[in-house]
């Protein structure tokens, strides 16, 4: 976890797989740096692109995911997850929480799609 008023630090991929035994689907994999941000199933982080940074004015955190999935699956993920763990839907792409906004971004086509999570002081 990034502490506040840290020079500025770099953290490491790190996905918390959740539950037993059982097989992938039963997972909930999260995002290193934002520890409650779930990963939107069928997608994996690309592990060379998060980097997050403990600023004065908050945390910086930016990740890449890809995987075969809808623009709209992972809309609908996030517009049902995120505010139960406290977010709320500025926009279908953008949530706020405690002076914080997590802003998803779309690239490429339903079969590969890239999703970039940029956190930042709202």
């Amino acid at each position: 976890m990034l502490k506040r008023g840290r020079s500025l630090a770099l953290l490491v991929l790190v996905l918390l797989p959740l539950g037993g035994p059982a097989g992938a689907a039963d997972r909930t994999a999260f995002i290193a740096g934002v520890e409650d941000l779930p990963l939107v199933p069928n997608v994996k982080v690309v592990s060379d692109t998060v980097v997050a940074f403990d600023a004065a004015a908050g945390r910086i955190v930016e990740a890449y995911a890809i995987g075969p999935v809808t623009k709209q699956a992972v809309l609908d993920f996030y517009g049902q997850s995120l505010p139960q763990l406290g977010w709320t839907a500025e926009r279908p792409d953008r949530f706020v929480r405690q002076g914080e906004a997590l802003q998803l971004d779309f690239f490429g086509r339903d079969q590969q799609l890239t999703v970039r999570f940029t956190l930042a002081p709202q």
